[in-house]
């Protein structure tokens, strides 16, 4: 297997964190496995907006004790109310680390995006409508990662499987996998390529923006993980910094371990050292050490496209790396490099890159 490095375990993301902690500092940190508590009513938008529970038969049982009914935002373009009998592709997006459907929805007040703004403006300008659906991947130790794990719970069949049958059921989507996309911000860009390569008879549309973690490295560092090594209650990971939280939650999603309650998964360093068999374990689930073996299952999509801001600089590596990589395959794709960091223009890319992408490529009939 090819690993394609950066410097350090999960560098991508903690460089993330480093430009993101303004926006992200707009919530007070909450050591409960849920998203902070709805704080203001969401904006006034040209659609309609629900906030729903979907309980996730794939999540039963998880290990780390979060709840298996999840929040899930919908928001139902302008026309769903008023023709009955018509039916629309449907647009999964999924959240960053640390983040939440609420933050992205307007719940808890000025986010550095704004779900319907982006979409309704997109609209105006001639957007065709879709239905857009965002679940609440808050854990216990902040953000779900997107993987199967025992410690977590399978959110791959939770998001590919529970959430797509539960939306199919409940509203008037065109039930196939030609009017399906799947998007995502940092984590939910992760989210985005990681279950796009591994359930492609799903979605049939790509697009990660900023997605963190691609890369892998087989030289954590043990300073960095004595910290998380310290971590034992809730109010411990409350207080963590970024980085840390982020080492927690990828332990609980990629080295998961029943027999070593009461976190139930292992870190990459142990006493000082690193583990090989968790470096390895880390490692394989880095999408640019993914990549080629889910060559033939990208081939089946009708558009991928993804990209991150030029200061966003560990993202911006790994995201010319993946570049290169299909590049090479023969993979068509979109990808661009814009002026900005991990945050900033998210919601004019939203407006003006991912709805009018996924109004191109997806079925509407």
């Amino acid at each position: 297997m090819k690993i394609r490095s950066v410097t350090t375990l999960l560098a991508a993301a903690i460089t993330a964190a480093v430009l993101a902690a303004p926006a992200f500092s707009q919530a007070p940190p909450s050591a409960a496995a849920q998203a902070p508590p709805i704080q203001t009513q969401p904006p006034a938008s040209a659609g309609k907006y629900e906030r729903i529970s979907v309980h996730g038969v794939s999540l039963e049982g998880n290990l780390e004790g979060d709840s298996a009914d999840r929040m899930v935002s919908v928001y139902l373009p302008p026309g769903y109310t008023k023709n009955s009998r018509r039916r629309y592709p449907v647009l999964y997006l999924l959240h960053g680390f640390t983040d939440s459907d609420t933050h992205w929805f307007g719940l808890n007040g000025k986010h550095f995006v704004s779900v319907q703004g982006a979409v309704d403006r997109a609209y105006a300008k001639g957007a065709p409508e879709l239905i857009i659906v965002m679940p609440d991947a808050f854990t216990k130790y902040q953000g779900s990662m997107y993987s199967n794990s025992a410690t977590t719970g399978n959110w791959e069949a939770f998001v590919t499987q529970d959430l797509v049958a539960y939306v199919d059921k409940h509203y008037r989507t065109l039930a196939k996998r030609a009017s399906r996309g799947l998007a995502g911000h940092s984590m939910g860009g992760y989210g985005t390529m990681r279950l796009g390569m591994k359930y492609p008879g799903v979605f049939s549309s790509l697009y990660a923006l900023s997605p963190c973690c691609m890369g892998a490295s087989i030289q954590p560092s043990p300073a960095a993980f004595e910290r998380a090594a310290n971590v034992a209650s809730a109010q411990d990971i409350a207080a963590a910094d970024f980085g840390t939280k982020a080492m927690l939650a990828s332990a609980a999603a990629w080295s998961p371990n029943p027999r070593n309650p009461p976190r139930f998964f292992d870190l990459p360093v142990a006493d000082g050292k690193p583990v090989a068999s968790v470096v390895a374990a880390w490692a394989a689930n880095a999408p640019l050490a993914m990549v080629d073996q889910y060559i033939p299952n990208l081939r089946t999509f009708s558009a991928i496209a993804f990209d991150a801001g030029d200061r966003d600089t560990g993202i911006a590596e790994t995201v010319r790396t993946l570049d290169q990589v299909l590049s090479g395959y023969g993979i068509a794709h979109e990808f661009e490099i814009y002026a900005g960091d991990h945050v900033s223009g998210i919601e004019e890319r939203l407006e003006t890159h991912v709805l009018p992408f996924f109004g191109k490529h997806l079925k509407f009939n």
